[in-house]
């Protein structure tokens, strides 16, 4: 990845657009949009960088770019150039607008059409009110933080609100309805819900092989206990901010003790096995030390059929 992906708040900021025509005009309404104080020039003078926040440069000679690029560079503000990757600090991703849920898909560059071309797909996916859905629960934000300290419980709530009922009612236009049921789910919440264990199959190992309900494990988990044969495609399905625990050649004894502790602890953890978890065999010391501490777990394989085991609390 060579770009870090970033959202710049530019709300009451200077932002120059270098140059005239459409392309220009687009690039300094969606700055309009963001809040910016913009400013429009057809040549370039250093001084126009004066208190800028960024810089675009777009319909202008390449001289004028040129000098633009570089003056802004050198004093550290975040220039984009048009079509012109060489001449920029940082570049404009496909922009699918949500408000305030704002997706950005980016090629690094190399394909922008391409970009655009997925931007399109997601965005039929999406529906409008969908930003609604974020404004809604962006409202009980102070008050979600107050009632559960706890990070992992507020994302479980959260979880729970925005994929269930609550979701389906804002999407309907049944906002106070869905407000209602969004604080019906947090007030029902345990401030320290009890772990539970997802013994996960990575499957043949490309990440595209990987089963959907692992693949939402994967994304859920604030823990994840892995083999060594697992790929790192795979890994790069868990959240960010989850903490990846490799295991050696021969885990099995260190696994174990591991999972428990883990569980005990109140997360959720996913032991992730390269391969078919269930067909192999190796779940038997795993599920058998989990069901003698207590512990909730699952079995979910790599491949095809539900989960051949579950215990729940």
């Amino acid at each position: 990845m060579r770009y870090l992906p970033v959202f710049l708040d530019v709300a009451s900021r200077r932002a120059l657009v270098l140059g005239a025509g459409n392309t220009a005009e687009r690039k300094a309404a969606a700055l309009r949009r963001s809040g910016a104080e913009v400013v429009r020039a057809e040549r370039f003078t250093p001084g126009l960088l004066e208190g800028c926040a960024v810089a675009i440069g777009a319909d202008a000679p390449q001289a004028e770019l040129e000098a633009l690029s570089a003056a802004a560079q050198a004093r550290g503000i975040p220039v984009n150039v048009v079509d012109r990757p060489g001449l920029c600090s940082y570049i404009t991703p496909a922009v699918v607008d949500r408000d305030p849920l704002i997706l950005a898909v980016s090629s690094g560059g190399a394909a922008p059409v391409l970009a655009r071309l997925v931007r399109a797909r997601i965005e039929a996916m999406l529906p409008p009110r969908l930003a609604r859905v974020a404004a809604v629960a962006g409202s009980l934000k102070d008050e979600l933080r107050a009632r559960l300290p706890d990070s992992g419980a507020r994302r479980r709530v959260l979880e729970r609100m925005l994929e269930g009922r609550a979701a389906e009612l804002v999407l309907a236009g049944e906002e106070r309805a869905g407000l209602a049921e969004m604080r019906r789910e947090m007030e029902g919440a345990e401030a320290a819900p009890p772990g539970i264990v997802y013994l996960v199959g990575a499957g043949p190992g490309p990440a595209d092989l990987v089963t959907l309900r692992a693949h939402r494990l994967l994304g859920e988990a604030d823990v994840i206990v892995h083999d060594p044969g697992v790929s790192a495609a795979v890994l790069d399905l868990a959240r960010r901010d989850a903490e990846l625990i490799g295991l050696d050649a021969d885990p099995a004894d260190e696994a174990v003790p591991l999972l428990v502790r883990l569980a005990g602890a109140g997360g959720r953890v996913v032991r992730l096995f390269a391969g078919d978890p269930g067909a192999s065999g190796r779940t038997a010391g795993p599920t058998a030390a989990l069901a003698g501490s207590g512990s909730a777990f699952e079995v979910v394989p790599g491949v095809g059929p539900p989960p051949v085991a579950r215990r729940e609390r």
